[in-house]
Parts: structure tokens; sequence; C-alpha cells
């Protein structure tokens, strides 16, 4: 408080009038002002600029982090917010802090259009790519167990934007100088590209796999903060036999979020895994993302 540039004792609010000279993000204890000549307390709401605060904070680990695993920390992220439909990247970032925004959405955006850019050096011709019925010759990739319908010499690979794995129901989508990029029928990303490019959607199934052969899948796990939490959790891929290649934690405000990136050999072991993480203490959500 300042009183005609002199520092004055609380009784001395009784009659004269005071000048705050200090903000809410500066002076978050109360504040004594006057008014009508009485003294009043003025408790600063600072809670909730200290939870967006924390908030935003949290969004921008959680995008700083998307960005450095998919190798894209060079993006402009202005572009990228106004891409994603935000003004700015602090709204993006309060956005993903309070689990309103994936990041499954920015890892799309990221690679948007990479599958079907142009290479005019790797192209394959036109005629290549034309859809055949299913008598025609089935082609099996050789390291992802799926059978495609109606194309002969074409490499197939598993789309890192949705992670399909046995049983999915999948489709793949014939690229521009990488084969087929084989992604799960509900992929939002293969919606768009094939709403764009039709004629490049062809029909692909699981085929016969190794018993060795496994593919990485994507965990979400939102659980109350406590001692021993991982620990648990990884003794339950343990007892499952799932290999776990990938994990990032985040606390905040008592709860902790927890992302997996696990190798399975179907969806039916994940799910079994799944059930039992559901049964942990504290455990408020599992589920594959």
């Amino acid at each position: 408080m300042k009183f005609s540039t002199q520092v004055k004792p609380i009784s001395y609010l009784k009659s004269h009038a005071a000048e705050i000279i200090k903000d809410i993000t500066e002076n978050r204890e109360p504040m004594l002002i006057t008014q009508n000549g009485e003294a009043k307390l003025v408790v600063m709401d600072v809670k909730s600029f200290e939870e967006q605060e924390e908030t935003l904070a949290h969004g921008r680990t959680v995008l700083e982090k998307t960005l450095q695993r998919e190798g894209k920390t060079a993006v402009n992220l202005e572009e990228l917010a106004h891409k994603l439909g935000f003004g700015k990247v602090d709204d993006l970032c309060l956005s993903l802090g309070k689990d309103e925004f994936s990041p499954r959405q920015i890892e799309q955006m990221l690679h948007e259009g990479e599958e079907g850019k142009e290479n005019k050096h790797t192209e394959p011709d036109e005629a290549s790519i034309t859809r055949k019925s299913r008598a025609s010759s089935v082609v099996q990739g050789a390291k992802s167990g799926v059978l495609v319908v109606g194309t002969e010499g074409l490499m197939t690979q598993l789309a890192r934007c949705c992670k399909p794995a046995p049983p999915d129901t999948i489709v793949g989508f014939v690229t521009r100088g990488k084969g087929v990029s084989i992604h799960r029928l509900t992929c939002k990303n293969f919606t768009e590209m094939s709403s764009k490019a039709p004629e490049r959607v062809i029909q692909t199934e699981w085929g016969a796999s190794g018993k060795d052969t496994v593919y990485p899948v994507d965990i979400f796990v939102l659980a109350g903060d406590r001692q021993g939490l991982l620990r648990d959790i990884s003794e339950i891929f343990l007892r499952e036999k799932i290999n776990v290649i990938g994990v990032s934690t985040q606390s905040m405000k008592g709860q902790a979020r927890m992302g997996f990136t696990a190798e399975i050999g179907s969806t039916a072991q994940l799910q079994k895994a799944l059930t039992v993480i559901r049964e942990v203490k504290g455990v408020l959500e599992a589920r594959r993302q």
C-alpha cells in the first residue's frame, strides 16, 4: 500500500485512500483497500490463474514430446496451431493440457499428405494400382502379415497413425513410392485420404503370420497418482508377456497420465491386459489409443 508515497499503519485506512501498486501476477497475498471510509479485505482469486498456468505447462510438455517423438521439432508452432484450428499456440497447449485435444490429431496433421506425396522417380505406373478381382494374385507382406488382394510385388507397411493389429478390420491405401499403407478401417487419416483418392483404396486382410510376429500399439492409462503405480502396471505387462518399447508419464493435480507403446501378437492379448490394468488400485481409465 502507498499513501502519499509514505508507509502508514493499517489504522490509517479508516479515513484515507490507498493506492494498489501491484497487480495479480506480482502479488498473490490478500490486499487492503478503502471504500467509503471503511477498510475492506480483498482476497485476489489467484487459484484459477495458477491452475491455468499448470494446465498450459502440461500442454506444452505434451506438445514438445509429441514433436520429439515424431521427429518434427523444427515445425513452425504458429502454423501448426492454425492448421489445427487454434488462434495461437497457447490455445492449443491449453486444450492439450485439459485433454480436450488428442496428441494423435497432431501426429496425423504432421504426417498429412506424406503417403500421397508425389515422387517422380519412384512413382508406380497407374496401371499397377488398378484394383483387380479377388481371383487375382494374393501377395503377403513379409513383415506385416497382411494379405493384399489384387496386386503383385507391392510392399506393405503398417500405418503409424493408427497402428493396426490383428484382428482389426484393415484396408490398404496405395501410396506413391512407398507401397501399400495398411490402416484400421476406422482411421481418420485413412478416411480423409480415401475421400480425396478413392481409386487408391485396395482390399486387404490379415494373413498367416509367424508366432513371434508382434505389432506396436499405443495405450493410455489415467490413474490417481501414487507411489508404485508404474511398477504395478509394468508387472501386468510382464505377466502377460507384452514387451513395452516406450513409456511416458505426466503427473498433475494428483493424477497420473501414462502412455505406453507395447508390442502385441493380437488385440485379444491387449484386451486381456487392459482388463487387468483397470483393476489396479487408483486406475480410472485404461484404453488403446
